[in-house]
């Protein structure tokens, strides 16, 4: 029996390109597609689709919306999550029911996806205790709710393009007319976080510290502690400019016993 998706994207290119990649694989039907959340809700309870490909940021409701909806109408759907961005900790997890996709999607990540999605459904019926989907969508949705306080990997914007970068990678951020700055190893580029309070409490405060009202550092990323006016110090960072950051003297005693100065 062939595979029955239900594409939910609010944007028409994500919806035909999704759609394009599935018509090439073998034994998928594509039962409809959705425009919004609410859309997706009624689509999937009407269909019963094996699959539902939910996009994150939807209007109407979001993905994750409509996934804890689908769990509570009882519809046993399986449900893979497509983003562009690491903004809701869309990450590996560790779970063997649900799956994430990240655009731009890659036909052999889709193919996987599938071949997934296949097992469980085979699974499924011969397992006499409900559906598997549903059960798994719980500690899916749960996991995912954790994972949003802090993550290990961010999305930041290069040119036209999302990068997605390993948090232990950054080497500091800054925040300057409004602007939040985030430079790594290799490349440079702006965070969708409004402000550094709500970036920073999403890093590892054990490694990243608010140096200064406008700047977040990897201690670990730090080259040199160069002495300053009023015993400051100026932190000379790994990054290919060795950028200078300053040390606000409120923090300037947490340096100097973290490093015993």
């Amino acid at each position: 029996m062939p595979l029955r998706i239900l594409i939910a994207d609010d944007e028409q290119p994500a919806r035909s390109e999704l759609s394009f990649q599935l018509e090439q694989l073998d034994d998928v039907e594509i039962v409809d597609q959705a425009t919004d959340g609410l859309q997706a809700v009624s689509l999937a309870e009407a269909l019963a689709p094996d699959v539902v490909l939910l996009d994150i940021q939807m209007p109407g409701l979001t993905g994750f919306e409509v996934a804890r909806q689908l769990l509570e109408r009882g519809v046993g759907s399986h449900v893979v999550f497509v983003t562009a961005f690491d903004q809701y900790a869309i990450e590996a997890f560790e779970v063997s029911a649900v799956d994430y996709l990240l655009k731009p999607v890659e036909p052999a990540r889709l193919a996987q996806m599938i071949q997934r999605v296949r097992r469980l459904v085979a699974a499924e019926r011969n397992n006499a205790d409900g559906p598997i989907a549903n059960k798994e969508l719980e500690r899916i949705v749960q996991y995912v709710a954790e994972r949003q306080s802090r993550r290990d990997r961010l999305a930041i914007k290069v040119g036209e393009r999302f990068l997605l970068v390993q948090a232990e990678d950054i080497v500091y951020a800054s925040l300057a007319d409004e602007v939040i700055t985030i430079v790594t190893s290799s490349v440079v580029g702006t965070s969708n976080y409004r402000t550094l309070d709500e970036l920073h409490s999403h890093l590892d405060p054990a490694v990243f510290w608010r140096v200064h009202r406008s700047h977040v550092v990897n201690i670990n990323k730090v080259k040199e502690i160069v002495p300053w006016f009023s015993r400051n110090y100026i932190l000379r960072m790994k990054d290919g400019k060795s950028t200078e950051i300053p040390v606000s003297r409120t923090q300037t005693k947490r340096l100097r016993e973290y490093l015993s100065l």
